[in-house]
């Protein structure tokens, strides 16, 4: 519902809540607040891949389901998109719920994007249309589909990385806590660096 209402401030072209068979009554709360809902195969990549594939415009921003934009989040995008070269870009990263080490968190993921230029998803993702077509859209992998988008993309252009912040949950640092939660994302990284195959890694996740 946060997502929901950020991003349908300003009356925006299109919403596309892409839904993998929820029973929680996502679908009736999305188009109560104007939505269009899609139906896709559970998955993030095959969720969000098909919320691409029901929308005609020519940029996208995909967001996760708890992780809402900035309010101008338009105004950086376009601003974003219109730079010399530039191919796709991301939010600064911030958590909503107070967890411990919150800061820690925040300010090592900000380091992880200016010295790798490396977002993730729930940093809320944002693309040309025909950038996200040549390169087939989300590989769908069941982990990591963000991180191997985003490395393909460098090979078309540059990314930016916008000082405004997406605001994502903070509940898996809540409940793993953090050097749990640090340690298992570091072994995943790893092991994707490593060629490991996404199925494995998910393990490793879950």
């Amino acid at each position: 519902v946060p997502t929901l209402r950020a991003v349908a401030v300003g009356e925006p072209e299109e919403v596309i809540v892409a839904d993998g068979g929820s029973t929680d009554g996502t679908v009736n709360i999305a188009e109560s607040l104007g939505a269009r809902v899609v139906q896709a195969d559970r998955g993030r990549a095959c969720q969000m891949n098909a919320g691409a594939a029901a929308c005609s415009g020519g940029t996208l921003l995909f967001l996760h389901a708890d992780t809402a934009p900035p309010a101008d989040y338009r105004a950086c995008v376009r601003g974003a998109l219109g730079r010399p070269g530039v191919v796709a870009g991301a939010f600064r990263f911030a958590l909503r719920e107070t967890v411990r080490g919150r800061r820690w968190i925040e300010r090592l993921v900000a380091l992880r994007c200016r010295v790798f230029a490396a977002p993730y998803g729930d940093q809320g993702l944002f693309l040309r249309r025909e950038c996200f077509e040549v390169l087939g859209g989300f590989p769908e992998w069941p982990i990591l589909e963000d991180v191997e988008l985003v490395r393909r993309l460098k090979g078309l252009g540059r990314l930016h990385l916008d000082s405004a912040s997406a605001v994502t949950s903070g509940r898996r640092w809540q409940r793993r806590g953090l050097w749990r939660t640090t340690l298992i994302n570091r072994r995943i990284m790893l092991g994707y660096h490593l060629g490991l195959p996404p199925e494995r890694l998910k393990r490793l996740y879950d």
